[in-house]
């Protein structure tokens, strides 16, 4: 007589797969230019979710991802994505930002604002159709949403992407990253619009204000502690805020944001916050892309999904290169600056990707127009390297200018 798997099995079975197969791929297939093993992870999450694993051998996928295994998976990627987006903003150096503030808030406004114009107007295009706005969605909040996602900047992916370009600590890599700071803290405001919820006003003022006082308190904690009593400390801090947002009706993605933005990086070793990202992105964030994927919705038919993710790639590309060469124009760039610059802003990846798991989270989007954001941002991603390190090559002067 048969017995069926425990669920501490199976959970094993799906962590063997989430690990093996993307870097079979990623080392086999050599694609580390075009698609860093990091956007490999994101496509084989698409590939194992309900869409294609699920429809082409149904019985294998019911027999490993069954509602126990994505329970526990889901809880693992929680806190994964938790802990990236933590480290997202404890990295934004808002400091540089202001030292350059004229020629930031003209480049990060124009690179942000473009997109989210062109990509809203292809979201109110999409909602001439049914099955893309979500059961608890408004208009306004879908056109919003999809519209901030199509103008999104990755920063720790850039980050990864610049490092790879060798110009991460080159003038050129600074002025990009405080470009890309400015927008995310954007995106992260504009996110907690689309989210504030009527009903629960009162919840969100009051965490609002709790957390603006903890705030003062933590910062003078942390300032009088060792380092190493810290990262206790701000774990702890994390998870903190994480609930209180979720509590309040914010998300607790909002919440772990918001514990990174009011650290200061300079309390920690750089090279430890390097190391603790990387190991991050190695040990546990693989867990949040296949969780991702089973997420992913075919309901709109695939023609359908992934012309709308075509839609929403070209808005995104040419809303940024758009308002980055206006940007340049204005602020007297060399000939292709703009080009390289905009390319790399159009960096998407995790930070999109976390962004649409919120709005579908909410019923404000539906899993087919996850589905097309999440092609959307792997498309964009995997363009990066491939447009931009042939113009670096012929730039070179453009790598020694002062930022």
């Amino acid at each position: 007589m048969s017995h069926p798997m425990p669920v501490s099995e199976l959970f094993l079975i799906a962590m063997t797969i989430i690990f093996s197969v993307p870097y079979l791929i990623w080392r086999l297939g050599r694609t580390d230019y075009f698609a860093p093993l990091v956007v490999v992870q994101i496509i084989t999450g698409i590939l194992l979710g309900p869409g294609v694993l699920g429809a082409a051998f149904p019985d294998y996928y019911a027999f490993v991802f069954t509602k126990d295994v994505i329970q526990s998976l889901n809880g693992v990627a929680w806190w994964a994505v938790m802990v990236f987006v933590w480290l997202a903003g404890i990295e934004l150096d808002l400091g540089e930002a202001w030292k350059h503030r004229r020629e930031s808030a003209i480049t990060a406004g124009l690179a942000l604002g473009t997109p989210l114009l062109v990509g809203s107007l292809v979201a109110a295009g999409m909602l001439g159709f049914p099955g893309w706005l979500g059961e608890q969605g408004h208009t306004w909040q879908f056109v919003l949403g999809v519209g901030m996602s199509c103008a999104v900047t990755a920063l720790p992916i850039l980050i990864l992407l610049m490092e790879k370009l060798e110009i991460l600590r080159r003038p050129i890599g600074q002025r990009i990253l405080r470009y890309a700071s400015l927008d995310d803290v954007a995106i992260w405001g504009v996110l907690a619009l689309v989210l504030m919820d009527w009903e629960r006003i009162g919840r969100q003022g009051a965490f609002i204000a709790i957390y603006a006082l903890a705030c003062v308190g933590f910062r003078k904690l942390m300032a009088r502690l060792p380092e190493r009593d810290r990262w206790y400390v701000a774990l702890v801090w994390l998870a903190a805020c994480a609930f209180g947002a979720d509590w309040s009706g914010l998300h607790f993605m909002v919440g772990a944001f918001l514990a990174g933005v009011v650290m200061d990086h300079h309390w920690f070793d750089r090279d430890r916050l390097d190391t603790l990202r990387h190991n991050v992105l190695l040990v546990i964030m693989p867990v949040f892309f296949l969780s991702t994927g089973l997420r992913t919705g075919w309901s709109m038919g695939g023609g359908a999904v992934i012309a709308a993710a075509a839609a929403l790639l070209a808005a995104q590309a040419i809303g940024k290169l758009a308002g980055v060469h206006v940007a340049g124009r204005i602020l007297g760039w060399k000939p292709g600056e703009a080009t390289v610059i905009g390319w790399l802003l159009q960096t998407k990846a995790l930070i999109m990707i976390i962004f649409a798991n919120v709005l579908l989270d909410k019923a404000i989007i539906t899993s087919a127009t996850f589905t097309a954001l999440l092609l959307m941002a792997v498309a964009s991603t995997m363009l990066t390297v491939p447009m931009t390190a042939p113009r670096l090559r012929r730039m070179q002067a453009l790598l020694g200018r002062d930022a």
